[in-house]
């Protein structure tokens, strides 16, 4: 099961595509509202919002889907139980949600809308939204006994083990040729048919790699842990230092220009250095008291 959400502004034209009968769309679910129209809906969402007029994007919009095969038999009863279930671990429980099920794909999927603000009036903080949930939809899975993320996504590693090892080996040699910047690593893994693709965040800082082969694309972190960005870029920056790497970089050279690294690729890479000193250290028998 996935889970998506983020916060917006169109309230009724939200609810309005969410009703949409084309989609074969059912109400599964209604929290603290009596309307039967997108009209009446955001009306009564109105009523709620205007206890923190501040407040723009106060409506929060999620898509919850079950795997196709899950999502077969799923009666309207049981996709109901979903969605106050994920509403639940949101902890969206005191706050107005309309929830609707569309049918026009294989891919059964839930649309839920939910007031940003509170019957008591506090607004719902949004940071993270995206990652809580998709661990909200996991717990709910789990829970249900629905098939997880992490078990589909781990069927699928497993089926292209023989394809991420390709990658990998090339990866490898690649390494061993000692490339001193990343433009060099890029065209050095194109040069054998498996393209680099940089993962860019919001805030234009790099995150790490995705490597497209064979016509599959996977994050370098889905092939394997020693190809994970803050590894990469560990290794090539050894490369092009004479002495040791003593801190993490804070900037790379990427397709001819300079780009910022995100702080999770810093914060990894400074791990990875404290480790390389303490094994060094123990390699050496320094500090060992004899």
């Amino acid at each position: 099961m996935i889970g998506k959400g983020h916060a917006i502004s169109s309230t009724r034209a939200s609810i309005a595509y969410g009703w949409n009968q084309e989609k074969e769309a059912e109400v599964v679910l209604k929290e603290y509202l009596a309307g039967d129209t997108p009209i009446e809906i955001t009306e009564e969402f109105k009523i709620i919002q205007s206890q923190n007029e501040r407040c723009i994007n106060n409506t929060l919009s999620f898509v919850v889907s079950p795997t196709i095969e899950d999502g077969k038999d799923l009666s309207h009863q049981n996709l109901g139980k979903v969605a106050k279930e994920f509403l639940k671990e949101m902890n969206l429980k005191n706050h107005q949600a309309i929830g609707f099920v569309h049918r026009d794909k294989e891919h059964i999927h839930i649309h839920i809308y939910a007031n940003r603000i509170s019957l008591s009036g506090e607004v719902y903080k949004d940071n993270f939204i995206g990652k809580r949930s998709q661990m909200a939809a996991d717990n709910v899975a789990k829970q249900l006994g629905f098939t997880r993320v992490k078990e589909v996504q781990q069927e699928k590693l497993q089926e292209l083990r023989q394809h991420r090892k390709e990658v990998q080996t090339i990866h490898e040699k690649v390494l061993q040729s000692r490339p001193k910047s990343l433009d060099e690593y890029i065209k050095r893994m194109q040069e054998q048919q498996v393209r680099v693709i940089p993962s860019i965040n919001k805030s234009k800082q790099l995150q790490g790699f995705r490597f497209e082969y064979k016509g599959v694309n996977l994050k370098g972190s889905e092939i394997h842990r020693a190809m994970s960005g803050n590894r990469i870029i560990l290794g090539i920056s050894q490369n092009t230092n004479i002495t040791k790497l003593k801190e993490a970089p804070k900037s790379m050279q990427l397709l001819n220009s300079t780009v910022q690294l995100s702080t999770g690729i810093i914060n990894k890479i400074a791990k990875d250095l404290v480790k390389q000193v303490i094994k060094r250290a123990l390699d050496t028998g320094i500090g060992m008291g004899y």
